[in-house]
């Protein structure tokens, strides 16, 4: 027959939640440095297409 698992502590449930914001936050900010680098023409791990004629083309 089932039983009830025991309750998870508030202390246990803080941490998990903590380090799943603090993944998302990482992420975050990875994708936003490398938009930035890609604004600002930096990028060197990142190629794309631009519809410009005039720019230059990506290395």
């Amino acid at each position: 027959m089932a039983v009830p698992k025991k309750r998870t502590s508030k202390s246990k449930k803080k941490i998990r939640e903590t380090i799943w914001k603090e993944k998302a936050n990482q992420a975050r900010l990875k994708a936003f440095s490398l938009a930035q680098s890609i604004l600002t023409g930096r990028s060197k791990s990142f190629y794309y297409i631009t519809n410009d004629k005039n720019s230059k083309p990506s290395q």
